[in-house]
């Protein structure tokens, strides 16, 4: 009886504890990429039933996740509260796929630890209420490996085509896992690497393989249909040439493999945990009597790793942003590698793993020195704050007023759909805040009468690596940075001064009014 209702009290448990943690999110805005792309793709769905979004360009995303927000603003109407609990969901999911994955590979504590740490972790915990779709191919995924591990065929084919219609990247997964299985058929017969695999050779065999093929047909399908509509594949011709071809520089790759490296396993205080399970493969295994706490698999571990590699590698290769959220299939599998290490090594194992989720709770709330993508922890709260702030300031005492603004602040001024205004405002948009694009909206500025600047990215006051110069240049050369004007230069390159300004922890907005006489005398009467 107990076998029975087990799975679904672990479900419940992890349901309950994950919108606890979430509720004081639910009603925020949607932020940065939410609001550029992923909403209004749902949005146009839930309207007009159309895959292919109107109301933005579209990058091609397969469309599982936007479908599955408007089922819920079908179901409960449109608000962001409703597209995050739909997110919530998936996070629920995804989680109680990690737990199940962990008590496959290992044991119950093992499974339990991991999820805990899994859920936690900065980058996971941010992304759960988020709408996008980087969390729900993981979980897919995971639920694919487990199918997989256990011999499900059926099930295994299933799970992966669900997560490579959440995002296209899933199939680095299958590719993975459909490379290792080959290998391992044409090395079955040297016993030194025979180990690698199922000691059995009756276990290689295609039946293992074509399971992991079949998520290419809905994937093919999807990509066929977007040719059909769009008239390209792989997104808008200027989505494919930042995220591929702009990336495909040696030094790039170099440059980004790192980075890829330190947020699979350093990230967010990641390297708790990681070195911990280095620290740990010094020691003994512990025995509990005469037998040696086991450890996973061998076979199962180098799946693992291969999929870990694959991401690593793909995700260094392409993407225009190094976002560590493009990432979260393959952490998960970091953190069960290393929960079961300590627990097999360590005597007091659970203290460990509470020292490193009381680090994880910590990194939502503190930011590193140095730049990073504030979805990566609560650092997007902060945004979404300053922004509902700034933009009611601006829409009470500006309602009819031209502002000039970059995105993602354009869309949040132009849609009230996104949760900041109650009704549109003029936008005059330029890139960003950097000196060359203030320069320029400074020859025009009779076109605008206020501007609502604001950092585009997290900037410590003494960022680490400030003084290198050489990788400042790199940065801007190979990953687009641009540094933010602050707001009293950009003032007095615009001709204006500062009416309303806010900050919190590393971000900033502010608001400039031009000096104009006649917009003036017009907002006194207003």
């Amino acid at each position: 009886m107990r076998s029975s209702w087990h799975p679904a009290l672990a479900f419940v448990l992890i349901f309950v504890a994950v919108f606890l943690l979430h509720a004081p999110l639910l009603q925020l805005p949607y932020f940065w990429d939410e609001a550029g792309y992923y909403v209004p793709a749902a949005r146009d769905l839930f309207l007009s039933g159309s895959l292919i979004p109107h109301t933005t360009v579209s990058n091609a995303h397969p469309p599982l996740v936007m479908a599955w927000i408007a089922l819920w603003w079908k179901c409960a109407g449109y608000a962001p509260a409703v597209a995050r609990s739909a997110m919530l969901m998936i996070a629920s999911v995804s989680l109680f796929g990690v737990f199940r994955l962990a008590k496959s590979v290992a044991n119950t504590p093992v499974a339990i630890a991991a999820t805990v740490c899994t859920g936690v972790y900065p980058v996971f915990f941010a992304q759960s209420s988020l709408a996008q779709v980087d969390l729900a191919a993981a979980g897919l995924t995971l639920w694919g490996l487990v199918a997989f591990i256990e011999g499900r065929w059926r099930a295994t084919a299933i799970w992966f085509s669900l997560a490579v219609l959440a995002k296209e990247t899933a199939i680095l997964a299958l590719l993975a896992l459909v490379a290792w299985e080959l290998v391992g058929l044409l090395t079955r017969k040297t016993a030194r690497l025979r180990g690698l695999w199922e000691a059995s050779e009756s276990e290689y065999h295609l039946e293992r393989v074509l399971p992991l093929l079949i998520p290419v047909l809905p994937l093919a399908a999807w990509y066929g249909y977007h040719y059909a509509r769009t008239g390209y594949v792989f997104g808008n011709p200027e989505f494919f040439r930042y995220n591929v071809a702009a990336t495909l520089n040696p030094l790039r790759f170099v440059l980004a493999l790192m980075l890829r490296l330190w947020q699979t396993f350093g990230y967010m205080h990641l390297w708790l945990l990681t070195g911990g399970m280095l620290l740990a493969m010094w020691l003994s295994p512990v025995k509990d009597g005469d037998i040696e706490r086991p450890r996973i698999s061998i076979p199962v571990q180098a799946r693992f790793f291969v999929v870990i590699v694959a991401y690593v590698v793909a995700m260094a290769l392409i993407g225009g942003a190094v976002l560590a959220r493009y990432l979260l299939p393959a952490v998960p599998l970091v953190i069960i590698l290393a929960v079961s290490t300590l627990r097999r090594r360590l005597r007091y194992w659970p203290a460990a793993v509470a020292v490193v989720a009381v680090a994880f709770v910590v990194a939502w709330f503190w930011n590193p020195p140095y730049g990073f993508s504030p979805e990566d922890n609560l650092a997007y709260r902060d945004y979404v704050l300053l922004h509902e702030d700034v933009e009611r300031v601006l829409e009470a005492r500006y309602p009819m007023a031209h502002v000039l603004t970059a995105w993602p602040a354009s869309d949040e001024l132009a849609r009230p759909w996104l949760g900041y205004v109650t009704r549109p405002m003029q936008v005059v948009r330029i890139e960003d805040f950097s000196l060359e694009q203030i320069i320029s909206a400074a020859d025009f500025r009779s076109n605008f009468d206020v501007a609502l600047v604001f950092s585009t990215k997290y900037e410590p006051a003494h960022p680490m690596l400030e003084r290198w110069q050489e990788w400042t240049e790199m940065k801007r050369r190979f990953f687009g940075y641009e540094r933010d004007l602050p707001p009293g230069a950009a003032a007095r390159i615009l001709g204006g001064h500062i009416v309303f300004s806010e900050e919190r922890k590393g971000q900033w907005v502010a608001v400039i009014e031009m000096q104009r006489e006649e917009f003036l005398n017009a907002r006194n009467q207003n």
